[in-house]
């Protein structure tokens, strides 16, 4: 059985059209087990409940930014090894420091294609 047909993502997007972006390149990739939550808040619960192996989470989102989620997902026994993907179209140095700091796995800047999305997701499970 394919890494691909195994791996477990969440995409987290509070934005119907970025979200359907993403989605519609894991599509492409040939990932198939995707859900999705519309907000950091749902998403941390959702996968305290029910685990995933990957995060793709947008930066910007009202509430809870993806990296306020990544620190959620990192201080979390039980969620703190899933990998984590960030997506924003303005990677400063401040969110690529917080963001290494707090243990993000990868940062995509926006936009984006599905062999740099390919690529990334690539870099923490290996050749899909």
């Amino acid at each position: 059985m394919s890494i691909k047909s195994k791996l477990k993502v969440m995409v987290v997007d509070d934005m119907s059209v970025s979200r359907g972006l993403l989605m519609q390149s894991l599509e492409e990739i040939g990932i198939q087990n995707v859900e999705y939550e519309k907000s950091g808040q749902d998403a941390f619960f959702k996968v305290c409940s029910s685990p995933v192996h990957l995060i793709i989470s947008d930066y910007n989102m009202p509430g809870m930014s993806g990296l306020d989620l990544l620190e959620r997902i990192r201080a979390n026994k039980a969620t703190h090894q899933v990998g984590f993907i960030l997506v924003t179209g303005t990677p400063t140095a401040e969110i690529v420091s917080r963001g290494r700091n707090s243990g993000l796995n990868n940062l995509i800047k926006k936009p984006f294609t599905s062999a740099s999305l390919k690529s990334s997701i690539e870099a923490l499970v290996g050749p899909l």
